[in-house]
């Protein structure tokens, strides 16, 4: 459990060497997207950080979020836990259970008011007072309650805890809500996505280490600094996009060509997250780098927003400043090279010729 000694102290006693650490708050930095100077800075900061208690609490979850965090590779999961925080209950990681477990719980509460992190992940039941998810007794509910009472922030991690997820689609039989419907006096940091990306978890715990509270937030509650941008703002398919130039199925030679998957159910020009630049399995890919359209899984609703596979109809939501003109132009330029292929493929096939993709993107 969090004690007196320091991140620094502690990462001394485990034999921790000074380039390491410096190696460390390097990756920090940049998943933070700070520039480089900044590096001896945060250095400092982590130096001098005394470790938090955090307290994991999983309601109306899968499991996937614990499974992303796992996964995360800067900073690693044990340098995360063991080093830079006191990890004191999680009921996946944790190795007690039962009537000890419930008790580490309240003693971080007891010994640390107003210092330690409480992260939950899923969506919270509230219908016939809360049955439908219960702990040691306890509602899902009264659990969040009294263990957010004296916390000194609460990060919401993932779509279900962030804004209701998958539990509170229609018809929402157990009454889910978000955290947010149910702490209202607390700091809150919305982690969404469906899960979200592990380093973009343990990059909102390295910011509060680094800086002693929240980060940024836009409207919604997100940390900007992984949630400013929408994923076809950073898209390596953009300039297919801008070109007009669509897949029109997930094989076809566009497709293959690496077009843009607007057309196909895309929602990455309404959907705010990292995707495209931190990205998953060790900033290996991402969805639509694989072939696939984004889901728009860290908005609201996104279950409830209709088929993943039908193209966006309208602009949505606070990308409504740019989309109109930008799909608008797009439509223009598609109409435009629809009309030149047209014109193209009827000389080409006068003189015998195979009309390629590669036309098409020489001309625009």
């Amino acid at each position: 459990m969090a004690d007196n000694e320091t991140l620094g102290e502690q990462l001394r006693r485990q034999g921790i060497s000074r380039r390491s650490f410096l190696k460390f708050c390097a990756a920090t930095t940049s998943l933070m997207a700070l520039p480089p100077t900044m590096v001896s800075a945060v250095a400092a900061a982590l130096e001098k950080a005394r470790r938090p208690s955090v307290i994991w609490l999983s309601f109306q979850e899968c499991t996937g979020c614990t499974e992303s965090l796992t996964r995360s590779h800067s900073p690693t999961l044990e340098s995360l836990i063991f080093g830079a925080i006191s990890l004191d209950y999680h009921h996946t990681l944790q190795a007690c259970a039962g009537h000890f477990a419930e008790h580490l719980r309240t003693e971080v509460i007891d010994k640390h008011p107003g210092e330690y992190l409480v992260l939950v992940d899923g969506s919270i039941p509230t219908r016939d007072d809360g049955v439908y998810s219960t702990i040691a007794g306890m509602t899902n509910v009264q659990i969040l309650e009294e263990t957010a009472a004296q916390a000194a922030a609460v990060i919401a991690v993932g779509t279900c805890a962030a804004f209701g997820g998958l539990p509170h689609a229609d018809p929402n039989p157990t009454g889910a809500v978000p955290v947010s419907d149910i702490i209202t006096d607390k700091p809150i940091i919305n982690v969404s996505g469906c899960p979200p990306i592990p380093t973009v978890i343990t990059g909102v715990l390295a910011h509060y280490l680094t800086f002693g509270g929240i980060p940024e937030l836009d409207e919604l509650g997100r940390p900007l600094m992984f949630y400013g941008d929408s994923i076809h703002d950073r898209c390596y398919r953009r300039p297919f996009y801008d070109k007009g130039l669509f897949a029109k199925t997930f094989d076809d030679a566009g497709a293959r060509d690496g077009w843009c998957l607007y057309e196909l159910g895309c929602k990455g020009p309404t959907t705010h997250n990292a995707c495209a630049t931190v990205k998953w399995n060790e900033g290996t890919s991402f969805p639509i780098e694989s072939g696939h359209p984004c889901l728009g899984c860290s908005e609201p609703d996104f279950w409830d927003a209709g088929s993943f596979y039908n193209p966006l109809s309208a602009p949505i939501g606070d990308s409504s400043d740019w989309a109109a003109p930008a799909i608008a132009a797009g439509a223009a330029a598609g109409a435009a090279l629809g009309l030149y292929g047209r014109r193209h493929k009827a000389d080409a096939e006068a003189r015998r010729e195979p009309l390629t993709a590669r036309d098409l993107e020489d001309k625009s």
